[in-house]
């Protein structure tokens, strides 16, 4: 049977001990994070480490009862995704912190299952789901910036509109996006 509840709900449902709820959540947005990770990446199998990084960094920030839960769950966890990315370019490796503190065994895949990653990262429109985020002027502005990684100039003759307007739609992006977060990591 599918779970119809809403993100927000499955964590809720998570923290108050209902262990499936995460597994639900898990499901849900597992392709959507993959992908956004394998397009940076680059690598199936980095995706596939940062993917349960990521993941096992929400499942504790969920646990966590001294946090709040995200307004916007998905905004939420892509910023972790990002987050999870970032770290391990600057650190040269895939951290697995958040793992080892769970008590998560990293994830073993067979050469089949990474060319399954590979096709999830291929057909999973990261922009399509941030549409239920942002208004359309931001969208566009941060796919084009942050997504396809256009320069400003670019974008503003595309979108036909001064590089001051796209600074600020995409600044006003990354603010939803924080703001659905709370400003934490």
């Amino acid at each position: 049977m599918i779970d119809a509840r809403l993100d927000g709900e499955l964590l809720a449902a998570t923290r108050a001990g209902e262990a499936e709820a995460f597994g639900t959540f898990y499901r849900r947005r597992r392709a959507l994070v993959l992908a956004f990770l394998g397009r940076r990446c680059g690598s199936a199998e980095v995706a596939a480490d940062l993917l349960g990084e990521s993941f096992a960094t929400a499942l504790g920030a969920t646990l966590d009862s001294d946090r709040d839960l995200p307004a916007e769950p998905v905004a939420w966890l892509l910023t972790i995704a990002r987050n999870k990315l970032l770290d391990s370019l600057r650190r040269g490796r895939v951290e697995r912190e958040a793992r080892v503190r769970l008590a998560i065994a990293p994830l073993e895949l067979a050469d089949d299952e990474f060319e399954r990653i590979a096709d999830l990262i291929d057909n999973t429109d990261v922009a399509s789901e941030l549409t239920q985020i942002l208004p359309v002027d931001q969208l566009e502005a941060l796919t084009a910036r942050v997504l396809d990684e256009r320069d400003y100039p670019t974008i503003a003759r595309e979108l036909e509109c001064s590089e001051a307007v796209v600074r600020k739609r995409v600044s006003r992006a990354l603010k939803t996006l924080r703001e659905a977060i709370g400003g934490q990591r």
